[in-house]
């Protein structure tokens, strides 16, 4: 098994990405869940709405990308991550599935 590429205080490694989840964490959490095939409305909506509803759904993407990564954790410590370092915890979710997303996205054009 293996580790996030990034550690989970590398937000500052892509300071676009920092900027954006900093000024619309909603956002991000949405783009995290859809490219792991969940709905990005309804994540974005309850990031933003509903905070708790949010952390669950938000730990549940993280999950999924460990799952699919080979990562190490476990659930309940992807909820833990995401109550209190719920910023820095959506960057590196989001750092994680970036360079499969931009592969994708270049094979499409």
């Amino acid at each position: 098994m293996g580790e996030f590429s990034n550690g989970l205080c590398g937000c500052f490694n892509n300071c676009t990405l920092c900027l954006i989840t900093y000024v619309a964490p909603c956002y991000t959490a949405g783009k995290n869940a859809e490219a792991v095939g969940d709905s990005c409305i309804m994540v974005a909506v309850l990031y933003w709405l509903v905070n708790p509803a949010g952390v669950y759904f938000a730990a549940k993407t993280r999950q999924k990308i460990r799952e699919q990564k080979g990562i190490d954790g476990s659930f309940g410590g992807d909820c833990l991550v995401h109550l209190f370092c719920p910023l820095c915890a959506l960057v590196q979710d989001a750092q994680e599935i970036q360079p499969a997303a931009q592969a994708e996205s270049m094979a499409r054009e």
